[in-house]
């Protein structure tokens, strides 16, 4: 069923901050669409090549998806490319879940390099999978559904259908923060339920954060280990984790060196990654665990 789109305001307008600078001169992001959804501000700009999704809130834009126009295929932030560092535990998924859409990069790449995988995208806002379609080239296909609704009641649902995923992306922003009901004790349980004995999860937080700790704890005391994926050029981490105790290093070296080649056309260096993965724990382990009673909203109103 064709969903409606909402009214578009396509003026051209310009941002007031400048961007970028070319041959001396500054050029400034022009806005090429903006809109107020259910759930927050949306605006598209774009800079030469570079064409951005930002989720505009009270603390300032913030990129959520930017595409290069003249190349597709290469995924601009680290983040977006350190998503795929869970490939090094799962290598060859069939059913893959992702949680928050943004401009679609994400599902997209993933269809490409997993042409026979069934992908799953939730999406709470209609309004972002009506901009990921009309401006980030997103589109469904046979194998690849978004479903708008709720990342969490989704998946209890499946837990309840004794469905399951073998690669499971959390990758759900509001604009400030991930949604506090996503990262709870009582949510990473319900995640765990719809894992397949052998599935990964990827989630995607923050490198520092008011909520790091507590974070950490909370996927510590549901999962025992994961893996901290950091690197010195994202603000973003990657929390990874499976039900199997994690591989040793040298075995991801070894699925890297496998693996590796067919992500160079999305600039990923997988090749870089294993040395990056570390099950170090660099978060106080006196802190409480997030629960759907101690929220991060408390949290942040009592800090």
């Amino acid at each position: 069923m064709k969903r409606n789109r909402p009214s578009r305001n396509i003026a051209l307008k310009w941002l007031p901050a400048l961007l970028v600078v070319l041959l001396g001169f500054p050029v400034a992001a022009e806005t090429i669409h903006e809109e107020r959804s259910k759930y927050r501000d949306i605006t598209v700009t774009q800079v030469r090549d570079r064409r951005c999704l930002l989720f505009n809130v009270h603390r300032g834009d913030r990129n959520q998806t930017c595409i290069s126009m003249d190349d597709r295929y290469r995924l601009v932030f680290d983040y977006t490319r350190m998503t795929f560092a869970g490939l090094l535990l799962k290598p060859d998924p069939k059913r893959i879940l992702i949680i928050g859409l943004g401009g679609g990069t994400l599902p997209l790449t993933f269809a490409d390099l997993l042409p026979d995988a069934t992908i799953d995208v939730v999406e709470i806002d209609e309004a972002v999978v009506n901009v990921a379609e009309e401006f980030f080239f997103f589109s469904e296909t046979d194998n690849l559904k978004v479903t708008v609704e709720d990342g969490r009641p989704f998946i209890k649902r499946v837990g309840i259908r004794g469905e399951s995923y073998d690669y499971i992306v959390l990758d759900a922003f509001s604009g400030d923060y991930i949604p506090e009901h996503m990262l709870t004790r009582e949510f990473l349980e319900e995640v765990k339920r719809i894992m397949s004995p052998d599935a990964v999860l990827v989630a995607n937080t923050f490198s520092t954060s008011r909520l790091y700790d507590h974070e950490s704890v909370t996927y510590q005391r549901v999962f025992n280990e994961f893996f901290n994926f950091k690197l010195p050029t994202s603000g973003n981490r990657m929390i990874i984790t499976q039900l199997d105790p994690l591989p040793p290093r040298g075995r991801l070296v070894t699925e890297a060196q496998k693996i590796a080649e067919g992500l160079e056309k999305y600039g990923v260096p997988l090749l870089e990654y294993p040395r990056r993965l570390s099950t170090r724990v660099d978060w106080d382990m006196s802190r409480r665990i997030l629960t759907d009673q101690y929220s991060p909203g408390n949290l942040l109103r009592d800090n």
